[in-house]
Parts: structure tokens; C-alpha cells; sequence
């Protein structure tokens, strides 16, 4: 599945400054969040499943644990994948689905059956955007894996057929649902942590195996997203819980973006070091540079900094630390700081003293006073879960939501606005970090939306 995308992401297209709101905006978008698929959960959620790789499959065993759901389709131009996912549903008692394999378009034909709820992509970056409107304008709700879309013009068909048919458009982000992330947004609620005024984080993972395929469940398509790109490729790990903290297109959004990537080098070293320097993949240019990373201002006068590096050799980290008028997380050493709380006992009052009088604390308490109620009711479930149960997490949610007729936690909106750092921070790369405006997708609507509620009872 590595048709070239038609659109060159790198030029963020005129038309976003020119858009007018339709004229059915208004409406459809009302109808998005009452609209229900299932009114009092009579009949099963039916999900359609394009893509059924190592991820794909892993949301489908998520959704295998889940009660009242069916699964009519799937498609997958991987024979035995394809195989594989109807094996996993039929084990379970559910009617074998039926399967399109034939080309990578016959996503189009399992869009157009109706037996169908809502179609959910877990297929090669490409394919995302496209499969999402073939499904909305074929009446279901979509929901894709991570990015949503990858370019700018992307972003407004999805948003813009979202609102014209009425159903849901949902990027799966799972990192929403992480339990600290769900901590710090009760925090915040509670005031605990005061005004929001920065946050950092980063997707900083060694993917050049996954990249080249040496691997188990190698991903070979992101290859040549880094041998022709070049910009912070990744965004939405860390963007989704900050987004959710910063209430973004619900009381503030992003306005600007400036980016700037490093040398390039990691991927050549490496590939010369595994195959000589004749190799292909040793004499390949390779357009993104090592490191990454961008900064964005939203209306509020909030900062955030993005670092992206699946270039180089290292461990795994993530970096998110959180920023606010009384106190500052930092989810990589685990800790907190309170203003007026966290401090050392039997210190001086003289200078030295005052300078040395705060310090961290472990999280863990604050955890334990601030849990979210989904992490109450549903942590033991989930724990079994991948990524540390935020794979059910972000199913169940979804599927819980839909099935009671209501809009899930994250939609179109999200997932315009998460995406679109992808194109926009490769357009401010390419014109030597210059600022980039960013497109407001909500038209407007982002100050008077409601805030994000996870803890919701279904």
C-alpha cells in the first residue's frame, strides 16, 4: 500500500485562507454531537475494519473484549492478515466477516455495505484521510490510526465532510488515555494546578529497523516518509494529552507554528554499519533530519515545544512535562511540584535556604487523590491491554460512547488540528523555520465548545 499521495504536503494550500463556511455547517455540526448510530444500545455497534496488520489487530482484539459488537468486513490487501483478523472474530462466536482483498481500493466497496456503524483504518499513513471520507460520505462514522491526515488540505476534506454528512470523524490517540494524562486534566479541573502556560513533550523513539524492516512487524512505509520529508512527522503522541490539558478547540486553539530540523546522518550510519557502504539504503538521501523540533502559540498565550527523533540510537523516552502558575509535572522522572506544597523541611530562612526550599515530589500520591473515574472502573480491565491498557482504554470509550448515541472524546476537529502539525511543520522547515499561521478548523467555535470530559458515565 505505498501509492504516492497526491497532494505535496509541503505546500500548505491557499485555499485554507480563502474557506468559507459552508453553508450546512452550522447544522451538521449540531447533529454531531446529538445524532445517535444506536438508540438505547438495541442492536450491536457493527465495525468494518480496513487494515488488519500489527496494529490493526491489535485494536480489533480490543474490540473483541467489548459486548454488543459485531464485525460484518474487513479488508486488507495482505492475504494472510486478512485471514488472520477473520480467524480472531470467528473464534469468538461472531459471524465470520467477509473479506476485500482484491486491490487497495476495495476499502470502498466494504465502506459502501450497510451493514455497517463505523469504519476504523489502521493502514500505512496514505490510505488514512481517504478512507475516512469514502466512509463518512457512505454514511458511517470513521475512526483512523495516528496521523489523521497529511496535508493541510487533508485536514478540511475531513473536517468538511464531516459536517456535511453528520457523522463522526475520530483519530484514535491513544496517549489521551494514559492515567496521568487523566490525572493532570482532573488537576487542572480541580485548580490544582492553576492556569496551563507551557508544555513540552516529544515522540523520541529508535525506529531505523522498524524502518528498513528488520524487525518483526516492521513498518517499511515510514521509510519514505523520511527519505522525502522533513519536519516533526509524528505530532500526535504527544499533542493529544496536551491538547486535552490546553483545552485546544474547546476554550483555546493553536495559531502558530515555527519548526527547525537538524542534520541528517543516523540513517546512513546505520545502513552502512548493517550493509556496507554500497547499499542503497547507505547511499539514499534522506530529506528529514534527525531531530526535530517545533513550537506553537496558541490564542491564549500558551507555548508549546514538540521534539520528534526516530533517527537516532536511543532509548525510548517520553518527555511530556506540564507547566502551570502553581505547579509543574514531569512525567518522565515522575514527579510533581505544588507551589506552596512541595517543599523541604528544616531549611534556613536565609538566602541559600529560600533558593533550595522546593522540592519534588513523587507523583504517585497525586495519583492516587486525582484517578480518574475511568481508570477507577476500568484499570483492572484494561491492564492487560497494549501500551499499558490504553489500548482498551481508547476501544471501549469510543465504542461506549457510540453505542449511547453520544460524540466520543475526540473528533474532527482533533483530528485536523493534531495532523496538521505534520504539514505545517515541514512548510516552516522547508522556508527556514519561518512562522506559520494555523488554520483555525472549528471555524470559530473553539472558544464556546465544551471541555473534554473522559470521566463522562456512559
Amino acid at each position: 500500500m505505498g501509492s504516492p499521495n497526491a497532494t505535496d504536503s509541503r505546500v500548505i494550500s491557499s485555499s485554507v485562507s480563502r474557506r468559507k463556511i459552508i453553508q450546512s455547517g452550522a447544522a451538521a455540526t449540531a447533529a454531531l454531537a446529538a445524532a445517535p448510530i444506536i438508540q438505547g444500545q438495541v442492536k450491536p455497534l457493527r465495525v468494518g475494519f480496513v487494515g488488519v496488520g500489527g496494529r490493526g489487530t491489535g485494536l480489533l482484539r480490543q474490540l473483541l473484549r467489548l459486548d454488543n459488537i459485531a464485525v460484518p468486513a474487513i479488508s486488507d490487501i495482505n492475504p494472510q492478515n486478512l485471514a488472520r483478523a477473520q480467524k480472531l472474530v470467528s473464534d469468538t462466536g461472531l459471524k465470520n466477516p467477509e473479506g476485500y482483498s482484491s486491490s487497495e481500493t476495495d476499502f470502498e466497496k466494504l465502506c459502501q455495505r450497510e451493514d455497517l456503524d463505523l469504519v476504523l483504518t489502521a493502514t500505512p499513513w496514505q490510505w488514512h484521510a481517504p478512507i475516512c471520507i469514502a466512509a463518512m460520505k457512505a454514511g458511517k462514522h470513521a475512526a483512523t490510526e495516528v496521523p489523521a491526515a497529511l496535508t493541510v488540505e487533508e485536514c478540511w476534506q475531513l473536517v468538511d465532510t464531516s459536517e456535511q454528512t453528520g457523522k463522526h470523524c475520530v483519530m484514535l490517540e491513544n496517549d489521551c488515555y494514559y492515567r496521568e494524562t487523566l490525572m493532570v486534566l482532573k488537576m487542572l479541573r480541580e485548580g490544582v494546578l492553576g492556569e496551563p502556560l507551557f508544555a513540552e513533550g516529544g515522540y523520541m523513539h529508535d525506529l531505523r529497523a522498524v524502518k528498513f524492516n528488520t524487525v518483526p512487524n516492521g513498518e517499511p512505509w515510514r521509510l519514505e516518509h523520511t527519505i522525502k520529508r522533513n519536519g516533526n512527522l509524528y505530532p500526535t503522541h504527544p499533542i493529544g494529552p496536551i491538547s486535552w490539558w490546553l483545552d485546544i478547540n474547546r476554550g483555546d486553539r493553536y495559531t502558530s507554528l515555527t519548526s527547525m530540523s537538524s542534520r541528517g546522518g543516523a540513517m546512513n550510519e546505520f545502513a552502512e554499519r548493517t550493509w556496507g557502504k554500497d547499499d542503497w539504503r547507505t547511499k539514499t538521501v534522506y530529506q528529514q533530519g534527525d531531530v526535530n523540533t517545533s513550537i506553537l502559540r496558541t490564542a491564549q498565550g500558551r507555548l508549546v515545544h514538540l521534539v520528534y527523533d526516530t533517527n537516532t540510537p536511543r532509548v525510548k523516552e517520553h518527555i511530556t512535562r506540564f507547566q502551570c502558575s502553581k505547579g509543574v509535572y514531569s512525567h518522565m522522572m515522575g514527579k510533581m511540584f505544588i507551589d506552596g506544597a512541595s517543599l523541604r523541611g528544616g531549611e534556613s530562612d536565609d538566602d541559600e535556604g529560600w533558593r533550595n526550599r522546593n522540592m519534588w515530589e513523587d507523583a504517585e500520591p497525586y495519583r492516587q487523590k486525582y484517578e480518574s473515574q475511568l481508570w477507577k472502573d476500568k484499570g483492572p480491565t484494561a491492564s492487560s491491554s497494549g501500551h499499558g491498557g490504553v489500548d482498551y482504554m481508547l476501544i471501549y470509550r469510543l465504542v461506549k460512547r457510540l453505542q449511547a448515541g453520544l460524540a466520543p472524546d475526540m473528533d474532527v476537529y482533533d483530528a485536523a488540528a493534531w495532523s496538521a502539525i505534520f504539514p505545517i511543520s515541514e512548510a516552516s522547515v522547508a522556508q527556514r523555520s519561518a512562522l506559520q499561521e494555523f488554520p483555525d478548523f472549528t471555524r470559530g467555535k473553539w472558544s464556546s465548545r465544551p471541555a473534554i470530559n473522559p470521566d463522562e458515565i456512559v
